[in-house]
This record gives structure tokens, sequence and C-alpha cells, in this order.
């Protein structure tokens, strides 16, 4: 372990023992000590003193240990049902990676969008907002990533103006983060908040949040966020001032070429895709059927199962997908989302989402005002923490609140939801943030610069869709 890592590790568990001693806002013994691991895994995770899935396994030794819960419930957690709409929307995108159909779809986008450096850039942030749509974010941001490069690699040496050249690169790795976030929303399945918030919803409520008007409510604000980060990039902050060029767009016409037409297997995992993504929009129209009844979790596993039963060719030598693909997916974002159920869980049996209830109970008297507050401590808070964890934990305290005051849980919650995948400062903000920054195309204070300018947008028009539309296309009044 690094010494920086040490040194944040040990002032994280100081910082935690201490609050614990003092225990400065008077609670309960169990209470203190479910804030106590819930300050110790938020200090560690926004330290990254330790890797942030296995922050996310400290309950299973905590909480027995410290008699918080017994060691089955907290198990438990790691098996919530929506882990596995997870787990199969990863290994849709494991096998749309493993048969080049992400780069077939962003490279004819590109395409279709002109070889000048804006709309290259325009080019990116459509294709991977689209596919953020149906695979998880961060899956997103890895499929482009390498195509990005390349596509960076070609520019910087066919174009001679450096700052032109380097601004452009900026704005495409920026592309990439922001547009994997934005696009995610639109979604349930988009990024892992979603299915966080729409899985707490069902627990609590046995109430399922239909896809199709998820889709329907949200979409909207993803695609006015993806050409408001265009504008802001390209026409504002960094533009790059390259036109179109024969020499670049020779290069794609060429990749897109040598790609040849579509394989057997590129469209029998576009079948299988397209299919799921089928089930998970009309799911409520056919469970109307008397004798079917589908939800998203198996729906994902479904489409999944099938990857490792369709043969890839006509002889039917491999599958679409082999268990030995599987090494390439996220495990950790499950472990992950799992820890942060068993702390939501915690926190709320020992009454601590009621308290923060009360504190946000004071601005009720105006729902634009909540609504804002909500948006606004949401997005900021996911900067420096899991947006998973982030919602997990919110989900019990905004319903409580929403409760408290009178108004529908969803008014509140999908808000805080949305806003928690639109993090736009800070590499740690989300994967693909982190993703994007690791390029080295991008400076911190680039990052800050347009991801500040992009959080106060993203507040906006979340909170003035929670206010004004939510209510109506939900039918929530």
């Amino acid at each position: 372990m690094k010494h920086r890592n040490l040194i944040a590790l040990f002032i994280s568990s100081v910082f935690a023992i201490v609050f614990y001693l003092l225990n400065p806002i008077g609670l309960e013994a169990g209470a203190n000590k479910a804030v106590t691991v819930a300050l110790l895994m938020i200090a560690l995770w926004v330290s990254e003193a330790l890797p942030m899935p296995v922050v996310a396994l400290l309950p299973i030794v905590l909480f027995p240990f410290l008699g918080i819960a017994p060691i089955d419930i907290t198990a438990s957690s790691y098996a919530n049902p929506v882990i596995f709409l997870f787990m199969g929307g990863f290994m849709l995108g494991l096998a749309i990676e493993k048969w080049n159909l992400h780069r077939r779809i962003a490279l004819n986008i590109v395409k279709a969008t002109g070889t000048s450096g804006d709309r290259i850039v325009l080019g990116f942030i459509l294709a991977t907002g689209f596919i953020s749509m149906w695979l998880s974010n961060t899956a997103t941001a890895m499929m482009m990533f390498p195509i990005a490069l390349s596509v960076i690699a070609v520019i910087q040496e066919s174009h001679p103006d450096r700052k032109g050249a380097s601004q452009f690169s900026l704005s495409v790795m920026l592309a990439i983060a922001l547009s994997a976030n934005f696009g995610g929303i639109a979604t349930i399945i988009g990024t892992p908040p979603n299915v966080a918030y729409a899985a707490f919803i069902n627990k609590r409520y046995d109430y399922s949040i239909d896809f199709f008007k998820w889709m329907l409510l949200c979409f909207p604000i993803a695609l006015s966020l993806m050409f408001i980060l265009y504008w802001v990039m390209v026409k504002w902050l960094y533009p790059n001032y390259m036109k179109e060029d024969a020499v670049t767009k020779s290069i794609i016409d060429r990749e897109v070429k040598a790609l040849g037409p579509m394989s057997k297997a590129e469209k029998r995992v576009l079948t299988v895709f397209a299919l799921t993504a089928f089930l998970w929009m009309s799911k409520g129209l056919l469970n109307k059927i008397e004798w079917i009844s589908l939800d998203d979790n198996m729906i994902a596993i479904a489409g999944a199962t099938l990857l490792f039963i369709v043969p890839s060719s006509v002889k039917g030598a491999t599958s679409l997908l082999d268990w030995s693909d599987t090494k390439k997916m996220a495990w950790g974002i499950l472990l992950l989302f799992g820890g942060g159920i068993a702390l939501a869980t915690s926190l709320e049996r020992a009454g601590i989402m009621e308290l923060m209830g009360t504190w946000f109970a004071q601005f009720a008297f105006n729902k634009l005002l909540l609504l804002l507050l909500v948006t606004t401590i949401s997005i900021f808070i996911s900067e420096v923490m899991s947006n998973v964890a982030q919602v997990i934990v919110f989900a019990p305290i905004v319903t409580s609140l929403a409760e408290a005051t009178g108004h529908h849980p969803l008014e509140l919650g999908i808000p805080m939801t949305l806003a928690a995948s639109c993090a736009s400062m800070l590499p740690m903000g989300t994967p693909p943030n982190a993703i994007a920054f690791s390029s080295g195309y991008i400076k911190l204070n680039q990052m800050i610069r347009v991801g500040f300018i992009m959080n106060i947008i993203s507040i906006i028009l979340i909170t003035l869709f929670g206010w004004l539309l939510l209510p109506v296309l939900m039918q929530l009044n």
C-alpha cells in the first residue's frame, strides 16, 4: 500500500473513532455505531485509501462485530435482486464490446456528423450518450475510450495547430465522461443510481417504476444536457477551430470500410440486445397477460443467458459469450452496490433517515425550494463519493421527507437520483469521469471548470423538470 493511502486510512479511522467517542449529535448507542461505520466508509471512499469495492465489503465484517446487524441480514444485501439487473447489463456490454458492435456504432455516428473538430466532438457525445442509455455508463466509457484515443491520435497528426488539437483532445475526453453520465440517466438501466433507486421504491412500496415512463421523463433531460455540453465545450470554453478535413474524413471512412459488413456474431448480439430492450420497455403491457410475470432483473439475466447459448457463427463453434469473457466484467461495481445497500439498511434501521428528514422538512413550505435543495446537495455530494452509495443512503431520507411533507416520494426521489449521476467536476465523481481523466488529456482545473458549469445547468434543468413536468408525466397527482 502506498504511503499516502496508509495515512488516509489512519486519518479516516481516527476520524470515525473520535466521532463515535464524542457522539456529537447525541445518538443512541446503536445509531451511533451505524453512523460511525457510515462515516468511516465515506471517508475511505473519498480519500481512496482502499479500493472502493473493498470498502463496500466492510459491513460484512463490522456490522456483525459491532452488533449492528447479524451476518445473514448483512450478506443478503449483496444479493439484492437489482444487482442481477446490473450483472445482465454488464454482460450485454461485454458481448457488444467483444464483437466490436460498439466500434461500428461509434464510427458511423462520427462519420454521419462530419469530420470538423466540432462535429467529431458532437459525434462522440451522441454515440456515447446513446450507448449509455442501454448499458452501464462505466461500461460505455470503457468502450469509447480506446476509440477516442485513436481518433485523437489521428487529429493530432493531421492538424499542426497544437492549441486547437489540445482543446479538441480535451473536449473529446470530456465528451466521453459527461455524455456517458448524462445518457445514462435516460433509462433505468443506464446508470447504477437509477437501478438503485428503482430497487428501493420497489422494495418499500411494492411499486415498479415503468421503464418506458422513466425514459419518457428523463430522455429529454439527457438530450438537453448533451447538447448544452457540446455548446459549453466547443463554442464557449475550448473551441478548437478545426474545419472539415479530407485526411480525417478518409481515415474515418477507411476505418468504417475496414469493419466490413456486419458479421453474424454482431447481428446476433444486436438481436439479443434489441430483444432485451424491447422486453424492458414493454413488460408493463406484457404483464397484463395472465400467465406472464416479468421484471427488469429477470429480463436482464435472460438476455445475458442467451448470450451464452446463441452461437457466434453458423458452425456454432463458440457462443456469443464465454465465461472467460466475464473476467473483464466490473465485479467490483456489484460489490460496491451491495455494500451501499447494507449501509443504507443499517442507517434506516437506526433512525438516521428520520433525523435528516426532519432537518430537510424546514424547507417544506416551498416545494420548488425543497427540490432545488435536494438536487443541489445530491449533485455536489456525488462529486466526492460513490453515486451508487449516495443514492442508496439518500433514497430513504428523501422518501421519509416526502411522506412527512405531503409530497409523492417520486417527486423528490427521482430528481435526487438524476442529480447523483450528473456530477461533472471531479474524477472521483463518477467512474466515467475517472476513466476519461486517466487519459492525461484533461487537467483537473479544466474538468472543474466545465463540470461546475454543467452542474449548475443540471441543477436548474432537473429542478424545473421535477417541479413542472414530473407530477404530470408520472401521474402523481
